[in-house]
Parts: C-alpha cells; sequence; structure tokens
C-alpha cells in the first residue's frame, strides 16, 4: 500500500519535470514581494493547466497580492485591493479568471479592462502565457484600430475579452461582443477607468453583463470616486489594502536642482556615468517627447520615443521593439505611466518633473519591478520646487539631493544575477551596432567586472526618421533670408 502511494506521488509530479522552465532570476528582492505567509500555487487548488503556465512563465511562489488575492477571488468574492506597483497585480486577477473558463463553453467568460492601449497588449500577452496549456482563447482589442478585424475575430470563439472601454462598449452595443454569459469583470488601474474620462463608459458597459457578475478593482491608488462605484455596483467587496508605505523599496529617489537649459546637459552626464540596462525618460508633453529624443539622439546614444499622437502601429512597435531589448533608451509622455511592466528598466528620470503625486508614483514604478532594485532621478528646476515638496509630503517619501556619484548595489544586480535581457540573436544584432549588447542586460565590459559606458551607435530606423527631419529643417532656416 505505501509502494503504491509513493508511486502514486512521484506520477503526479511527472508533469512537473517536464516544464519548459525559464533561468531562474538571481537577482535580489525586497518585501514587497518577499514577505508572504509562505502559501504555494500548488495549494490554491488550481488547475494543473495553468499551474504548468504559471511555473513555465517564471513565476515560483505568490506574491503578497497574489497571495491576498487570488483564494478570494476563486471564491466568487468582489474584490477591492490596493497594492504597489510592480508587485504582481496582474497576475493576481488573470489567474483566478482563466481558472473560473470553461472552454467548452464558447462564450466571453471574462472581460479584463485597462486605460492604455499598450497595457492591453502586455495583459493580454499575460493571459496567453499563463493559459498556454487550457486552450483558453483570448481577444484584445483597442481604440486605434479597424472595427472590422475585431468583428471578424468575435465571429470566432473567444473565452477572454482584454482591452479598453471605449472599444468595448463599442462592440457590445453593436450586438457583436456578448458578454450575457461574461461572469468575471476586472478593472486594472481602476482610479484612471472611474475618472471622468472613463466613468460613463464603465457604467454603460455594466448593464451588457449579467447581475451576478463577480467585479474585482485593482490600483495603487484609490480616490474617492472609487468609493461611489463600489456602493453603486459591488456586492460586500473583500477589500485588501498592502500600502502601508506608497513607493516601491527598491527604488531609490534622487533629485538634481537645475536650469531648464541645463536639461540636456544633465541627461547625458547621467548617460555617461549610469550603469543602465534599460531606462524610461519621461517628458510633460509629446512635443517635448520629440525634441528630447532627437537631442538624445544627436548626442549619440539608442533612443525610442513614444506618445499618444503617434499611430497605434508606430506605438505598438515600438513598445515591442523596446520590450525585447532592441533600444536602451525610451522617451516617452505619461502614455506608459501605468501598469507597463519591463523587467530590464532600472532607472527612470523624470526629465520634466511632474505636476502631481499620483503620476510621479505611477512614474518611478517603471523601475524595480517585483521587488526588484531600481533608481528614479527627477531633474527639478526652480519652478518644480513647491511640486517636489507636496509630492514628498502626500507620498510619505523622501528625495534625496543626487551625490556625486551614486553607488551601483543601489540599481544593479550583483555579480552572478543577471538582469533580464534581449536573446543571443539581439545580442548579435546589438554587436553589430544596431542595440548595445546585452547579456541579459550586461555589456561584456560589465562581465569582465570593468565600469560600463553606454556605447555610441548606429541609428535605429525612428532615430534616422528624427535625424532627416531635424537636417531638412536646419536647411530650411539656412535658405530662409533674415530680414530686418
Amino acid at each position: 500500500m505505501a509502494q503504491n502511494q509513493a508511486s502514486s506521488s512521484s506520477n503526479s509530479n511527472d508533469w512537473k519535470t517536464a516544464l519548459n522552465l525559464p533561468k531562474k532570476d538571481l537577482r535580489p528582492q525586497t518585501e514587497d514581494v518577499t514577505n508572504t505567509k509562505g502559501i504555494e500555487f500548488e495549494e490554491m487548488y488550481l488547475r494543473r493547466e495553468l499551474l504548468m503556465g504559471i511555473f513555465e512563465a517564471g513565476f515560483e511562489r505568490p506574491s503578497p497580492i497574489q497571495e491576498e488575492a487570488i483564494p478570494v477571488a476563486l471564491a466568487r468574492r468582489d474584490i477591492l485591493a490596493r497594492a504597489k506597483n510592480g508587485t504582481g497585480k496582474t497576475a493576481a486577477f488573470v489567474i483566478p479568471t482563466l481558472q473560473q473558463v470553461d472552454v467548452s463553453k464558447p462564450k466571453i467568460q471574462g472581460v479584463l479592462l485597462v486605460p492604455t492601449r499598450e497595457l492591453a497588449l502586455q495583459t493580454s500577452q499575460v493571459c496567453k502565457i499563463l493559459g498556454k496549456h487550457m486552450g483558453v482563447q483570448v481577444m484584445v482589442t483597442t481604440g486605434g484600430t479597424t472595427l472590422k478585424d475585431d468583428i471578424m475575430r468575435l465571429s470566432e470563439v473567444v473565452h477572454l475579452l482584454v482591452g479598453t472601454p471605449g472599444r468595448i462598449l463599442d462592440l457590445a452595443g453593436k450586438g457583436v461582443a456578448d458578454l450575457s454569459e461574461c461572469n468575471v469583470f476586472v478593472m486594472d488601474e481602476a482610479d484612471k477607468l472611474l475618472s471622468p474620462e472613463f466613468s460613463p463608459v464603465m457604467e454603460q458597459l455594466l448593464e451588457y453583463l449579467p447581475s451576478n457578475r463577480q467585479v474585482m478593482l485593482f490600483s495603487a491608488t484609490f480616490p474617492i470616486i472609487v468609493k461611489d462605484f463600489k456602493d453603486k455596483h459591488m456586492k460586500n467587496p473583500h477589500e485588501i489594502n498592502l500600502m502601508e508605505e506608497l513607493t516601491l523599496r527598491g527604488v531609490t529617489q534622487y533629485y538634481a536642482y537645475v536650469e531648464e537649459r541645463q536639461k540636456v546637459h544633465c541627461l547625458n552626464t547621467l548617460f555617461s556615468k549610469l550603469q543602465i540596462n534599460q531606462s524610461i525618460i519621461f517628458c510633460n508633453s509629446t512635443n517635448r517627447v520629440e525634441l528630447l529624443a532627437r537631442k538624445v539622439t544627436e548626442l549619440g546614444y539608442s533612443c525610442f520615443f513614444s506618445h499618444a499622437k503617434m499611430l497605434q502601429a508606430h506605438r505598438n512597435r515600438v513598445f515591442h521593439d523596446f520590450r525585447n531589448g532592441v533600444c536602451r533608451n525610451l522617451v516617452c509622455s505619461d502614455l506608459l505611466t501605468r501598469g507597463i511592466d519591463i523587467q530590464a528598466v532600472n532607472v527612470v528620470i523624470n526629465f520634466d518633473f511632474p505636476k502631481n503625486s499620483e503620476t510621479y508614483l505611477h512614474r518611478i514604478g517603471r523601475s524595480g519591478r517585483f521587488g526588484h532594485l531600481g533608481l528614479a532621478i527627477n531633474l527639478v528646476t526652480y519652478e518644480d520646487r513647491f511640486n517636489l515638496f507636496r509630492v514628498e509630503q502626500e507620498l510619505g517619501t523622501e528625495i534625496q539631493p543626487i551625490p556625486q556619484t551614486i553607488d551601483k548595489s543601489l540599481y544593479v544586480a550583483p555579480p552572478g544575477a543577471d538582469e533580464p535581457g534581449p536573446t543571443r540573436k539581439q545580442q548579435k544584432q546589438g554587436q553589430q551596432g544596431q542595440q548595445t549588447p546585452q547579456s541579459r542586460g550586461q555589456t561584456p565590459a560589465q562581465r569582465a567586472g570593468q565600469p560600463a559606458q553606454l556605447t555610441r551607435q548606429q541609428p535605429t530606423f525612428q532615430q534616422q526618421q528624427i535625424l532627416n527631419g531635424y537636417q531638412q529643417q536646419q536647411q530650411q532656416q539656412q535658405q530662409t533670408p533674415v530680414t530686418r
């Protein structure tokens, strides 16, 4: 009998040995993700096919928000969850949503709403990765794409619908997306989705769902408007608040006091002195995004840019290439402040200091993802001094003056703990001049233990477009006669 139990136990664990597990991430993590109760994914009574997707995605054990939210969500309770950026909120709602999908039923059974198109693409990708052994059909739909393609896709089987509110409401209103059997309704970055910009759409969208739906709200910040929504549309929600402090423990914050005209020079100095794996540089307007991207390119550093006025196809390409490590620096507006998870980003620079603490919190949360180390540097002018003080007060944090030299241990993984980075093919391309070579995020100089400098490279296609436009503008200015 003991032999039978032993054999059945070994058979039950055979599926683990056949998994295609990724390389173990050895980077140190902060208590933001390690301070758990010790619950394992296998103790949550999840389907084996779902567990296979979870482990093959590199998950080892649940983070605090996953540990708190997943069991409650599986009990079909409404959830109001507040947790820091980069602590695993997406998986906290994707895993229980996938668990509840019945793949034999050709109906939309879950809607995952997000405020931006880039976040919709990222969330749908997480659904596909975690549910790849389940046969779950995931569809992503956002504005900026043709409605015809979405209508054609919805003529086939779709189990999970991920997208932005306006497009999903449009599809539901036209009778194309049938939400009558959609039992799970998730709002990621809920504070943004309940802002005046989206709130009327959310109200209309809920009318298409059954009355016994499960509603889950996730965000890092919850303004008072969330309470109104909770009272009106949620049934005795289980509230989770893991925000004893607002900022990530692994992100070190500094400010540099500069004049406006000194900012580009200061940025150039940061590039030369910091050991940047990948960086995101934020500006407060779309015009300044393009101007700064042009300046960075002129300085000889690889750079992409992204903002809301670009064509959606171009935005998607930039996001995809930057995520895959084709380029080291990304200049953008607040388009990418919410939810975007690029593990290789270890430095965030606020070229323009944000106007409010909420935006600041979401911006710096792009580094130090999932308990890892990161650096946030703010270029602050005389006009920004009051905003700086207010952000510190409202977030209960301290932004220190930037020191002469920044300790690399604050934002660079120790030797042997490789940063996430591009594939070997991309490394080879980088050595040929298209990108800075990154071996899991490190250059050959770094691997040899030498201080690394950002190398100058051949311009990418987007950079070449910037330079061509700038050169044409210069030629026109030279040809224009000066009037006296």
